[in-house]
């Protein structure tokens, strides 16, 4: 079955353990032990007890659906700080503000962010169910207008959240919509022109966690903040002591959910990674400093059909990828370095440059950077310790399903630095008018001197050649992103059930400094 033929049931919430197992630190109990090495101690307890284990699986929660779990909350070690875990919000309504905030990015003190929803940096994950509709109200508390947009999700274009749909200073926005998209990770994003790369290197994002039944009924980790982790990779470069230099496109501090040298205590059990490559211009190759292997269990846009074993994964900006980690032969205590490998790229791949030049001239460059210790706890009641044999079966599209064929082509040779067939940015122009219900087949092809991240509204779709040649195996998913380096990509997708002659989408580059400076287009 396609995953837009078919609208399943929304999952059923699991019932039982309701997150960490062992004691639970109360709001007021944790501002009492704030600034205290006890905070750290009774955290690093919590992490490890298991007198309160019941029995079931439960869907996505923590403790109380609005404050992280306790077993991320202690970093005793020197020169690591402890991993934030973004609170969960549960559907089928959403209030979202984006506005001023603050938050210890790096050690040397408060750095001056835009968050949602009061966040120090980022915004709270949303949970939402396949089939339910949902109810959002986005207020702009900034004082410059701003967009929110649903990254990967099939909606109205008028519900997109492009640069369309502008939010302006104090105002707010009532998007609603029915969630037809598979179980997997999304997020969601500024998408104002002109304003994108600014106001994300401010922090601004979040994620989303679609869950269906054919995913919850799987066994697999499924703890947030415990054995389920959102994890946003970006980096941040500094201009004045903590002041974030917005016009940087590449940092010279590695955040992962905001933290640099950050650290989590995770059990020894499979580890459940969403992670997301939320650079402005940076593509990541991650692994593990021991070399072992994991697992990637989704794309973009669902599960995969069988766990792909895989010991490297690139990312470039706007990606997502489920990954799930064996701990259970690491020693409670020990610690497991999970990293950036970019020691290897080249120049032409701006993280390959060398760490002197210009904007994207950064220390992460053409080395190997840590992204996050773990320190491994025990595990908790009820572990996952393998992985199930079949995931899905999906039916992806092909080359011959493909109705009608188009290139795209970028090229540096057109208005601005990077161009969509030598045309910059319009509001007003329509690039590619696609029949609704229409089975397509798009070749991005990519003549400029820089890699890019190719990133479609409204569709999932499947990669079917690069170069010419297949796709790697952990790419064989349902994707919305997809890194195009010099060269082609194609893809295949169907444009189905909505369609608008006054509302477009958009298509364009995911590094969000080219998307600003034009590099993108209307269908």
């Amino acid at each position: 079955m396609r995953h837009d033929e078919k609208l399943a049931k929304p999952a059923n919430e699991r019932k039982g353990d309701q997150g960490v197992p062992g004691p639970r630190l109360s709001r007021r109990a944790i501002l009492a032990l704030a600034g205290s090495g006890a905070l750290l101690a009774a955290c690093a307890r919590a992490s490890s007890s298991k007198t309160t284990a019941t029995t079931g699986r439960p869907g996505l929660s923590n403790q109380n659906g609005t404050s992280s779990s306790a077993a991320t909350a202690a970093a005793a070690n020197a020169g690591h700080r402890a991993l934030w875990i973004p609170p969960l919000i549960k559907g089928p309504d959403f209030k979202l503000k984006l506005a001023p905030s603050s938050g210890e990015l790096i050690d040397a003190g408060r750095t001056e962010t835009i968050a949602y929803n009061g966040a120090p940096f980022w915004g709270p994950t949303l949970v939402m169910k396949k089939g339910e509709k949902v109810n959002l109200v986005v207020s702009n508390g900034l004082a410059e207008d701003t967009t929110t947009h649903w990254h990967g999700f099939h909606i109205p274009a008028v519900m997109d959240g492009g640069p369309m749909q502008v939010i302006k200073a104090g105002e707010s926005w009532s998007p609603s919509f029915t969630v037809l998209n598979n179980a997997a990770t999304y997020w969601y994003h500024p998408h104002a022109h002109g304003l994108t790369m600014k106001q994300m290197n401010q922090g601004a994002g979040g994620f989303i966690i679609v869950q269906d039944d054919e995913e919850s009924a799987l066994e697999l980790p499924r703890i947030y903040g415990v054995d389920d982790v959102p994890l946003v990779v970006t980096s941040r470069r500094f201009s004045s002591g903590t002041k974030i230099d917005t016009e940087a496109a590449d940092g010279d501090y590695l955040l992962a959910n905001g933290v640099n040298n950050a650290e989590a205590f995770l059990p020894a059990q499979m580890v459940r990674f969403r992670l997301l490559n939320a650079e402005i211009e940076r593509a990541h190759t991650f692994g593990f400093g021991d070399g072992r292997s994991f697992h990637v269990i989704g794309t973009d846009g669902g599960l995969v059909d069988v766990a792909v074993s895989v010991t490297r994964l690139m990312m470039y900006p706007g990606e997502r990828v489920e990954i799930v980690v064996d701990l259970t032969g690491d020693a409670p205590g020990s610690a497991v370095l999970m990293q950036s490998f970019d020691d290897g790229e080249r120049f032409g791949n701006f993280d390959g440059e060398d760490q002197s030049r210009g904007t994207s001239g950064d220390s992460p460059n053409r080395k190997i950077s840590d992204v996050l210790r773990i320190k491994v706890g025990s595990p908790t009641a009820n572990a996952i310790t393998s992985l199930p044999t079949k995931l899905t079966t999906n039916s992806l599209w092909t080359a011959s399903d493909a109705t009608k064929r188009r290139t795209i082509g970028i090229t540096d040779k057109g208005e601005t630095r990077f161009t969509f067939d030598g045309k910059t940015y319009s509001m007003d122009r329509i690039d590619q008018t696609v029949a609704l219900n229409a089975v397509e087949a798009w070749t991005i092809r990519n003549d400029s001197f820089s890699p890019h991240s190719f990133h479609v509204h409204d569709v999932q779709f499947s990669i079917v050649a690069r170069d010419g040649a297949p796709v790697s195996d952990y790419e064989k998913g349902w994707k919305d992103t997809l890194y195009v380096p010099r060269g082609s990509a194609t893809f295949v997708a169907r444009f189905s059930d909505f369609s608008s002659g006054e509302h477009p989408y958009m298509y364009h580059c995911h590094m969000s400094n080219h998307e600003d400076g034009g590099l993108m287009g209307q269908f």
